[in-house]
């Protein structure tokens, strides 16, 4: 009998220890991470040369980020930091004024508006201005959240025409929102011009050529570059990168603004 009792009893403790268990892990606040969540993104060089840096966001707790931005490179002073709408290609209006970055090259701010899980995918970029009252010239920039370029591209030939000696490439690189970066390249260009872009419907052997679907930012002359944001065609349809692959088009390069009739580089893209 004793030693019933002594198994009864050790029983009888065993299960208040599991019950206070129990009890403890139904009463922890769910509410803060277990531990914190950090990603950091490149501010890449913008209007000034050497200035660089990056701003990484941690899940403080289930309100705040903390938002920390290093700068490398940057002269001495107060440079303004906002975080802005739309891609850093684009532009965009600010929704979030940070702590100014400061004679060390570093801010830190504590963000309740948006909560962590919305910064990671939200649809902006982050620049550094050089002062209050010089706020044209940005230090450094660049996209966070869904506008992140991914790893996954696809890359064009555009062929030049006639004897202009244009010809280049056209990159569609995919975010990780699923919109394209279109970045065209072009040699044979004359410093100083500007060469209007577009994106056609149908291919490069399309009788009489097919309709504009989408504007392309115009091609620098002096470095050969356009780099254009596409959420949409001009239609106001929505595209993402993977409709790009698949898609019946073409894009075009003409001479001039005002020689728009003149075609000097084209190539196919998507299905063509």
């Amino acid at each position: 009998m004793a030693k019933t009792r002594k198994v009864i009893t050790f029983l009888t403790r065993l299960t208040v220890v599991i019950l206070f268990i129990a009890v403890g892990a139904c009463n922890k606040d769910n509410s803060t991470p277990a531990a914190d969540r950090k990603i950091s993104y490149s501010l890449k060089v913008k209007d000034v040369l050497g200035v660089s840096g990056t701003a990484t966001f941690t899940e403080t707790s289930s309100t705040v980020t903390t938002i920390d931005i290093v700068l490398t490179g940057a002269p001495s002073g107060t440079h303004p930091a906002e975080l802005c709408t739309n891609s850093a290609i684009e532009g965009g209006t600010v929704v979030i004024t940070f702590n100014p970055v400061d004679a060390t090259g570093k801010s830190s701010t504590s963000v309740t508006t948006l909560t962590y899980t919305q910064l990671i995918s939200y649809d902006g970029f982050i620049k550094v201005l050089k002062s209050s009252t010089e706020s044209d010239v940005i230090f450094a920039q660049g996209d966070i959240g869904g506008n992140v370029i991914t790893t996954t591209n696809k890359t064009y030939i555009l062929d030049t025409i006639g004897s202009y000696g244009v010809s280049g490439t056209a990159l569609f690189e995919k975010r990780v929102n699923g919109n394209t970066l279109v970045t065209i390249m072009l040699t044979g260009t004359i410093p100083g011009d500007v060469y209007p872009a577009t994106i056609n419907l149908g291919s490069i052997a399309s009788v009489g050529g097919g309709p504009v679907v989408k504007a392309l930012n115009n091609v620098d002359g002096t470095t050969g570059k356009s780099y254009t944001n596409i959420k949409k065609l001009d239609s106001g349809i929505d595209i993402t990168y993977d409709n790009w692959l698949v898609y019946d088009g073409y894009i075009n390069i003409y001479q001039t603004s005002v020689n728009i009739g003149n075609i000097i580089c084209h190539g196919n893209i998507g299905s063509n």
